[in-house]
């Protein structure tokens, strides 16, 4: 079994020569502590203007060597190196010198034994060097993923891992920059189609200038996150807004409501709660319905890559008989709140009655319309799953 080492370079004069050397020296050891029987080093620098080809030229009959004329990115070297190898497993390390090569042994041990895909070296352990900022917004990046995903990794930005070339298919595409490691650990993570996991790993300082910039890689790293997320599992964090603005809502209409209640009347000054809740509770139904719609559309688009998944409560309403019902009630309280004022328009051709029914009477029936079309959307998609799949069918040899 043969691994292929990446190592992107960009202005790494100072160090290419020692990632190099240490990279070389680490292969037998690799060889005799793991199932890898043959280790393929390639750099590849990255638009390079300093030293750096002159020096890693010095070994290239010991490694590959791919030479970018402009920099292309730190994502796109690693995957030039790839498509160049026939490596059934991938690596890639920094050069940096913050990462011993030797580590990938048991990185490939562990992907082995525990027939994951994707293995990383987290750097989030008591013999890492990383610097408290970087740490810290690992930890938030991390966060962010649990909230869609539901394996987690600790250190998602690592720059040392381990990938089987059988899972680049359900992995790519990539982004090019630096971002490409939380991307690949993002789409790791919340696919079903691909298995991650990760192992300490001691971790230095660099030696020079880190090409990494903090504000702005970090919203890169953020954007992926979320884009990822929004991509495999959009229910959760529309059902989540849905819940807060259902909640707030709620709040806002405690205090009409128990007035009401105790004194049979509504207020002028209650109007802007009336309408601030009507506004929130519309917007909260249209993230419930989105969160269906999108997990049909994504369950048609990936169906290779996320499965049958379990139904979330949102699915199980629209698919049971209280989805009926509620647009029964709402129906009824609806009409029922405006039909005394109908009638009087009618023999009068005016009407008195207050301003709280109309708003109450136009959030009932606006809330039974959206789900009518969304009921509508979905069998329509329902549609085109079978055709979907019908041509699937077709396809398999």
């Amino acid at each position: 079994m043969k691994l292929g080492i990446a190592i992107p370079a960009l202005n790494e004069e100072d160090n290419i020569e020692s990632i190099i050397q240490r990279s070389l020296a680490a292969r037998q050891y690799i060889q005799d502590h793991s199932s890898v029987t043959d280790v393929e080093v390639t750099v590849v620098s990255d638009g390079s203007t300093d030293r750096t080809v002159e020096l890693a030229s010095r070994y290239k009959d010991l490694i590959r060597l791919i030479v970018f004329s402009e920099n292309q990115g730190y994502g796109a070297a690693i995957k030039e190196a790839w498509m160049e190898s026939d490596a059934e497993l991938l690596g890639f390390l920094d050069a940096d010198g913050t990462c011993d090569p030797k580590f990938f042994a048991p990185l490939c041990n562990q992907l082995l034994d525990k027939k994951t895909d994707v293995v990383l070296g987290c750097r989030l352990n008591t013999e890492s060097e990383m610097p408290l900022l970087r740490r810290v917004g690992n930890s938030i990046f991390a966060f962010l993923l649990s909230i869609f995903a539901s394996s987690r990794v600790r250190d998602t930005a690592s720059g040392m891992r381990v990938v089987r070339r059988s899972s680049l298919t359900h992995l790519f595409p990539l982004p090019n920059g630096l971002h490409f490691t939380p991307a690949m650990s993002a789409r790791a993570m919340m696919s079903d189609a691909i298995q991650i996991s990760e192992l300490d790993m001691p971790y230095h300082e660099r030696v020079g200038e880190s090409k990494l910039h903090v504000i702005r890689d970090g919203l890169r790293f953020l954007r992926v996150i979320v884009e990822t997320g929004f991509l495999y599992r959009p229910s959760r964090p529309l059902n989540v807004a849905g819940a807060v603005l259902t909640l707030v809502s709620t709040v806002l209409m405690l205090p009409p409501v128990v007035y009401y209640l105790q004194h049979r009347a509504v207020l002028e000054w209650m109007i802007y709660r009336f309408l601030v809740s009507h506004l929130l509770g519309t917007a909260a139904c249209l993230c419930f319905c989105a969160s269906y719609i999108l997990s049909q559309m994504i369950e048609i688009a990936l169906a290779e890559e996320i499965g049958k998944r379990k139904e979330s409560w949102v699915e199980r309403f629209f698919h049971s008989r209280w989805f009926w019902v509620m647009n029964a009630a709402l129906t009824g309280i609806g009409g029922s709140l405006v039909l005394g004022s109908l009638l009087q328009l009618l023999e009068t051709g005016s009407t008195y009655e207050h301003w709280s029914r109309f708003i109450v009477m136009t959030f009932c029936l606006g809330i039974v319309t959206i789900l009518l079309i969304t009921r509508c959307i979905e069998y329509v998609l329902g549609l085109v799953r079978e055709r979907v799949l019908y041509w699937q069918q077709l396809r398999k040899p």
